[in-house]
């Protein structure tokens, strides 16, 4: 679509205003009663270049509940090149309420008219401390041109990758270091009185207060604002609701659906036109995302937060009426009918008592918004509230989880491990859920293709107190065994707190084990994972298949390895492992004659032979050496 032709269809979007709304600033006050809000047509659009200091209008915005209300609008001026090269904002000043509440955030695309044509979307205010209701009016014209825009990505996406943070110390997952890290930045939050992009209120139905303080800095700096509130049951399924048709009309309450179901996400904002079908809203970015596929839905205003320092908006989502389709600079583009595919998650909590039984199980049900960079957040982040704030929690408590992802076209991924608490400052709740959402990072981050998530199902169980052990020593009668024989070794384990535990069992030498010195290796699951792990970190372009084997075989850290090791060398590549390789193999892999994969060389074989199961999370390794005669 070409700009005039397109600019001529998508005017079509834009609202029929009765003559009403052409009142003028004598009118003052006592002429917003008269009015009669916009509706879904045809107005007519005023450019930027026709705004001048002094002309009235009058923006359209909900305060409270669902009918938007006039608020009287004095442009102060044009000012030029302000989002950026012939990119021009409209400066205005607010009366009516806006008066007594500020430019709040949740005013993001209020339609803002002038003698009855359309001419931009609140969408800008001052940084700090204004006592003027000061706002910045993104014109129409640029809105206008988000359909016309092709699928790249913009380069400035705001996702939670992006976040500049300043780690302080080292933390087991870079996942938690950004959002722990956020709250840290030195320069934030910034006091320079400038104009910004309204903050989009992310609304939090059902997460604990505790969720929202860890994670609200990562999403005050994506220029959020985090906020408890509520949703319908209806925003439960991402389909449309019925009468969709007759949704977001402009000056309407409207919201961008991240998390659905026993707990919701959802940025927001409001609508600047609708024509039937197209919605145009925020004056600003969401995230900045470019094409996206988002549930879209309509929202009521609980009440709106005066402040000079931080306005808001708080209100619901009620119900999803179609989907997002562009987040752009200039603003966000739905489309009314359609339907956003998510993620469904089942996440189910256990809590277990001292005679390690079931005490209590609560099931949860939501889904999650799709995106390469922000599902693995979202996981992260409602993992962690679906097991916080729990009346079981106790700080001495070990945290157990086992999930399944099915996959389209894909093997089914398994993951499991355990947590406990530790010596560093970071909750093991926190760690357990960063574990969880480096798992669909490291799905979504594929750079073959593109993974299409099913379903998704966790488990987690609260087991009583720390239950951490590591291997402290081992014993066997003997050190010279011959093949096939069955040896008998014991292990013992020092454990938080309580006597050491010892395991017996018998290891089976195997028969085509070559003479010569050898180690039995007792370990747990990190010493074996690590070098699978980093082999299949080397290839960039390592496809999707892979990297769902790669995860499933990785060890739990609730066992126990034992390894038979060799002095013969290892080759790692993708998901392949290649022990035990004759110096001839070898030495042809290295020269790059047989391919050129990148992949990883250990200087033994550690070749393992059984897993011990524990209620622990395993650490530690210890060595025998034997001799096979």
């Amino acid at each position: 679509m070409k700009s005039v032709q397109g600019a001529a269809l998508l005017a079509a979007a834009i609202l029929v205003v009765s003559p009403m709304a052409h009142a003028s600033a004598q009118d003052g006050l006592a002429g917003l009663d008269r009015l009669v809000r916009p509706k879904a047509g045809q107005p007519e659009i005023m450019k930027a270049s026709e705004v001048k200091p002094g002309m009235k209008g009058v923006a359209w915005t909900v305060f409270a509940g669902t009918e938007p209300e006039p608020v009287p609008i004095e442009i102060i001026g044009l000012w030029q090149n302000a989002w950026g090269p012939k990119q021009d904002v409209i400066l205005a000043k607010m009366g009516g309420k806006a008066l007594r509440t500020n430019v709040a955030g949740g005013m993001s695309g209020s339609p803002v008219y002038i003698d009855g044509k359309l001419v931009g979307a609140v969408a800008l205010r001052l940084s700090v401390f204004s006592p003027d209701a000061i706002c910045g009016i993104t014109p129409i014209e640029l809105m206008l041109e988000i359909n016309e825009f092709d699928n790249a990505l913009p380069t400035d996406a705001k996702t939670p990758d992006k976040v500049r943070v300043q780690a302080s110390l080292p933390l087991p997952d870079d996942m938690i270091a950004k959002v722990t890290a956020a709250g840290a930045s030195l320069n934030f939050p910034a006091q320079s009185p400038v104009m910004v992009p309204i903050e989009t209120p992310l609304t939090f139905s059902g997460f604990h207060q505790e969720v929202l303080r860890e994670f609200a800095p990562l999403f005050n700096q994506l220029g959020l604002v985090a906020v408890q509130g509520g949703a319908s049951g209806r925003l439960g399924s991402p389909k449309p609701a019925p009468g969709w048709e007759e949704a977001l009309q402009p000056g309407d309450a409207v919201a961008g659906v991240l998390v659905s179901g026993d707990m919701s996400v959802t940025g927001l904002g409001t609508v600047t036109y609708n024509d039937g079908r197209r919605v145009l809203a925020f004056g600003h970015s969401f995230f900045n995302l470019g094409p996206v596929k988002m549930p879209m839905s309509k929202g009521e205003i609980l009440f709106t937060n005066a402040s000079s320092y931080q306005p808001n908006k708080f209100g619901n989502a009620t119900e999803i009426v179609g989907a997002l389709h562009q987040d752009r600079h200039s603003g966000i583009l739905g489309v009314l009918g359609d339907e956003a595919e998510m993620v469904p998650v089942t996440v189910r909590v256990r809590s277990f008592g001292e005679d390690n039984t079931i005490r209590r199980q609560k099931d949860l049900h939501f889904n999650v918004f799709v995106q390469q960079k922000w599902t693995p957040y979202l996981m992260m982040l409602t993992l962690y509230n679906s097991i916080s704030g729990l009346n079981d929690y106790r700080e001495e408590c070990t945290y157990r989880i086992s999930g399944k992802v099915d996959l389209d076209g894909q093997q089914q991924m398994l993951v499991s491990t355990m947590e406990a608490p530790g010596e560093l400052p970071v909750p093991a709740p926190m760690v357990l859920a960063g574990w969880w959402g480096d798992k669909f990072s490291r799905l979504f981050s594929n750079a073959v293709k593109t993974p299409r998530l099913k379903r998704v199902d966790a488990t987690v169980d609260l087991l009583p107190e720390r239950r951490i052990a590591s291997i402290e020593n081992a014993w066997i009668p003997a050190t010279e065994v011959r093949p096939g024989d069955q040896v008998p070794i014991k292990v013992f384990l020092r454990p938080y707190r309580g006597p050491r535990i010892e395991r017996t069992f018998n290891l089976k030498i195997p028969a085509g084990l070559p003479r010569g010195n050898h180690r039995i290796l007792l370990s747990d699951a990190g010493t074996l994972n690590r070098m699978q792990t980093a082999a299949g970190m080397l290839n960039r372009y390592i496809d999707l298949p892979q990297v769902v084997s790669l995860i499933n075989q990785e060890r739990s850290n609730d066992k126990l390895y034992v390894s038979l090791v060799e002095a013969r060398p290892t080759i790692y590549y993708d998901d392949k492992t290649l022990p035990s390789l004759p110096a001839s193999v070898l030495n042809v892999m290295q020269t790059g004659r047989v391919s050129r994969r990148p992949f990883a060389i250990s200087g033994e074989s550690a070749v393992e032979q059984m897993a011990i199961p524990f209620e622990y999370v395993i650490s530690g390794s210890y060595a025998l050496d034997v001799t096979v005669k």
